[in-house]
């Protein structure tokens, strides 16, 4: 019987498989590689930590997703893992900009727009149709009383429109409150003025990122396949197909991946 004399690594070695990564396509072995717990894809761990390093320098911190855009549990990286993975600094960006579009997207919960105050506040709405009307809200620090919508000093008689059309010229014309076909509203979040150039209902702001429903201002940041039009008030007002919508959220993920391989190279 043949025997072997001395370590068996050059055996194991030689069988050792080669994994390929899908973002930098470098083959690693597999204790290079970085298994992501929620959908258990692999990449090499280099590739990971750049990916999350560069999505939350972006800001993108409400939903990071697995980089494969063909990933069919979506999954996504919660905070205790991207805190394993990214540094102390990096970490704490990303804990601060998400706790701040987190208040941003949440219709109870606002800052106060007080210089300098940047306290939480919360707004009780009498029922859910009054959301998206103005409401008194008061700092619990400052005690200073703002609208729930414009974010100006509270005006009990006159319209969010009228305000602001005292304030920046390039304001007047562009009301808080639009018909459902209207060409230009302004975002739910950061209320800069958008305007709708093309048939599809799924807009993006370009100043916060912020993803929303044109007819009913509905936040889609999380809703990757568009649930949101299969039914209710916005059902089949998509106005693209679903598919198109999609792949073209791939396509920028795919333009995503080739800046981060690009930014590997370059460091």
């Amino acid at each position: 019987m043949a025997t072997y004399s001395g370590s068996k690594n050059t055996v194991e070695l030689a069988i050792d498989p080669l994994i390929t990564c899908k973002l930098c396509l470098t083959e690693c072995s597999l204790q290079e590689m970085y298994e992501i717990r929620d959908c258990r894809c692999l990449y090499c761990e280099a590739c990971v930590k750049q990916y999350l390093s560069v999505m939350i320098q972006e800001g993108n911190v409400l939903n990071i997703t697995c980089p494969d855009a063909q990933c069919k549990k979506q999954g996504k990286f919660d905070a205790p893992e991207i805190e394993q993975l990214v540094s102390r600094s990096t970490f704490e960006r990303y804990s601060r900009l998400r706790f701040q579009k987190e208040v941003d997207v949440d219709p109870n919960r606002m800052f106060c727009p007080q210089a300098g105050c940047e306290t939480v506040c919360y707004v009780f709405y009498p029922s859910p149709e009054d959301k998206l009307k103005p409401i008194s809200v008061e700092c619990p620090q400052c005690g200073f009383e703002f609208c729930s919508v414009c974010k100006n000093k509270w005006h009990a008689i006159q319209s969010c429109d009228e305000v602001m059309s005292r304030g920046k010229a390039e304001d007047i014309g562009i009301p808080y409150s639009n018909i459902e076909d209207a060409q230009i509203k302004r975002c739910p979040v950061c209320h800069v003025p958008i305007e709708r150039n093309d048939g599809c209902a799924q807009m993006m702001c370009k100043r916060c990122k912020h993803v929303f429903c044109w007819y009913c201002l509905a936040s889609l940041d999380d809703d990757f396949l568009l649930r949101h039009y299969d039914k209710g008030p916005c059902k089949n007002k998509l106005g693209h197909s679903r598919a198109s919508v999609i792949w073209h959220r791939t396509q920028v993920s795919a333009f995503s991946f080739i800046i981060i391989i690009f930014l590997m190279f370059v460091d």
